[in-house]
Parts: C-alpha cells; structure tokens; sequence
C-alpha cells in the first residue's frame, strides 16, 4: 500500500503545494501540485493533476486573506478528504550550522528554527507558521524539513568566511548560502544528463523574485553569491543585492533609520521596485516605456553577468551556464543580455533559440554551454520527506 506525502513551501505572499504518493520503490510520485498566489488582497488558488490537467482555478473569497488563514483552509480541505499524509515536508529557508540534511522538526528543532526568524524575515516565518499547522493538522504525520542553506553546508571554508574577528566567525557570522533546494534539484538533473561530472564547472542562475548563482563542481556547490542573509548578490524584486556597508551606516547615523526601518528598506522597497519606481516584476518592466523601467532591467543584467565572473573566477573556468526559477525560464530578454555580456568567456548566444525558450540558448561550437532547466523544489521536498519515513 502506498502511503502519502504532503510538501509545504510558505513564503509571504503565496503557498505552494504537493501531494505525492510513495510505493515500495521508495520514489515519490507526484500526484497533485497546487498554490494559493496573490496573499494577502486576492487568494486565489489553482490545483493540477500529474498530467497538468486543472482540477480547480478559482479566487479564493475571505475576510483574511494570511497565510495562516491559507493554511488553515488548505489543510482542512486535506483532512476532509480521508486521507491523512504519513508525512509533510516542509521548505524551510534557513537551518543555520545546525542543520545540514533533512530534520525531523519535533520541539527542540523548531526552537532552534525560530531563533533564525531575524535571519530569513521574508521567508522563515512562514515556514515555521505552516509546520505549526500541519502539526495541528496532522498530529501523526511525520514533519521533515528540507533547508535551503544545507546545499552549501560543505563549501570550501574560504568561501564562507567574512573578514570580520574570529570571535564573530565562531558565533556563525558566516556565508551561509541560499535556493539550496533549486540547486540540488538543477545538480541532481545534470548528474542525470552527464553522470558524475554533473556538467562539470557549472555556473546556475536562480532568477526569480529572489535571486542567487551558484557555482558547481562535479555537481556540488563551491560558491554562491547569497550570503549570511537572503540580501546579497543582484538586486532582486524588492530587495536591495550587495550593498557597501558604508550606506547602511549613513543612514542610521545621519538620517536616522532605526532596524525595522533598513529592514524595510532592504527587503520590501528596493531592488528592481526601488529602481524603477514602477515594480519589482520583470514582466511589468519588460513591458513599461519608462526610462526608469529600461535602467532597472539593465542594472540586473549587469550585475547577474558581474556575478557569472566572479563565480568562474572561483571555478577556474566555466563549461555551462544554467538559467533556472521564473525570470531565468521565462525572460528570454533577460537571459540575452545577461549573456551577451558573458560573450568575453566564450558563450555564443543563439538568439532564436533563446527567444523560442529552447532547452539550449547557445549555438552549437560554443564555449560555454547556456540552457535553460525548469526547477522543481517540489521533488526535493518529497524525497526529503520521504527519507526519513519508517
């Protein structure tokens, strides 16, 4: 008898779903695949079958349209239907030093988790909100965490380190790494193309509303541009990227911001929104006539290509790059000029194919490989799960 696995992926603005059952081969099969999106003004929630087929498309009406309030609807609607999961796995941002492989989240592992919250303020709230729920939901199921920082547990030591007193170092001021879930997904898909070479030195581009690179060798990760927070790097939807410290000093010393004021600032108000004064969505950008508009969507591929080379410079070289999340597979505009500006290390972009959406964007002969791979976060939190079922 097949038993069943029910993955949670909670962000701040929607909640993503999937339902997956577990024969005696011990992999999982997707048999749902679902999201609540537009939290918290319009809850709307869309559902498909393994095929693709849509089972619901409907706006979600409600006074409280929270996550909590999601989550509750959602989980109720699972327990009315008989079928209790043997096990919920959950996305959870960031694990800190402590966790560096799937958890079971009981008391003691949810306290250390909540004492990150600072860390991940966009993300590991709500993380934790829907263990909590599925708790309550679910009291016999198994809850297993999967954390996005744990892909880059092993990176060399160098490239965790910040030039800061040894002391701070020891307390974990480190480079902890993000999207870690993505990109064991993306290594696992080139190990399955390429065997162990996974690709060799591999460059992947995360590019969504979050954004972070990654650098691969042989499939694991040796560099990545997220660092002790999910803040560093490109600018992204709303948040700011890399940032001169100084500018962060002026501001509290000399205009007075207090934390809750940076905190806003980085996270909700700068980025592509910040830039363009329009939206941190690269669509609404690619479609605006605003100069403002034109001058974000050029700041990002600027600093996406700056990133690609510090990341081969840590590589030794690179063999492929790799576009994936929702503006990496969906923005051909995007990835062409990030790529024309990688032309110097030997990528040769194919400009019809990147323009169909084509699996591979470089011509043939080409020096770097550039493709195009869907992730799929969902998998990796269900075999997480499924670890760690008796």
């Amino acid at each position: 008898m097949s038993r069943r696995i029910l993955v949670l992926n909670a962000g701040s603005s929607s909640l993503k779903f999937g339902v997956y059952a577990l024969g005696s081969e011990r992999t999982p099969r997707l048999q749902l695949n679902g999201a609540v999106t537009r939290l918290p003004h319009q809850p709307h929630l869309r559902i498909t079958d393994a095929s693709g087929a849509v089972l619901a498309d409907e706006a979600w009406a409600s006074a409280d349209g929270s996550v909590e309030a999601a989550l509750t609807r959602l989980l109720r609607l699972f327990a009315d239907s008989g079928e209790a999961p043997d096990a919920v796995g959950h996305r959870i941002v960031h694990g800190g030093l402590a966790f560096r492989g799937p958890a079971r989240l009981d008391d003691a592992a949810l306290e250390q988790l909540r004492s990150l919250c600072s860390l991940a303020p966009l993300h590991q709230p709500f993380n934790l909100q829907a263990v909590a729920a599925a708790r309550a939901a679910f009291p016999d199921a198994v809850q297993v965490g999967a954390f996005d920082t744990a892909f880059h547990a092993d990176q060399p030591r160098l490239a965790r380190l910040y030039a800061l007193p040894r002391a701070l170092t020891e307390e974990g001021i480190l480079a902890y790494g993000f999207h870690g879930l993505s990109y064991d997904y993306i290594a696992g898909t080139l190990r399955e193309r390429h065997g162990p070479s996974a690709g060799g030195r591999v460059i992947v581009a995360h590019l969504g509303s979050g954004v972070s690179l990654c650098a691969l060798s042989e499939g694991k990760s040796r560099a990545t541009t997220m660092g002790f927070s999910a803040l560093d790097g490109p600018p992204m939807g709303t948040r700011s990227g890399s940032l001169d410290p100084g500018v962060l000093l002026y501001l509290m010393e000399a205009r007075g911001f207090s934390a809750a004021d940076l905190t806003d600032l980085l996270y909700r108000r700068s980025g592509l929104l910040g830039v363009s004064g329009e939206s941190g969505d690269v669509q609404v950008l690619l479609d605006s006539e605003r100069l403002e508009a034109r001058e974000a969507l050029d700041l990002f591929a600027y600093r996406v290509a700056e990133e690609i080379g510090r990341l081969a410079a840590d590589l030794g070289g690179v063999d492929r790059i790799v576009f994936t999340a929702g503006v990496g597979e969906n923005a051909p505009a995007v990835r062409a000029e990030v790529l024309r500006r990688c032309a110097w290390l030997g990528c040769d972009l194919d400009e019809a194919a990147n323009a169909t959406g084509a699996g591979v964007v470089s011509r043939p002969g080409s020096g770097v490989v550039a493709e195009v791979i869907a992730t799929d976060e969902q998998i990796v939190l269900a075999r997480a799960a499924a670890s760690l079922l008796d």
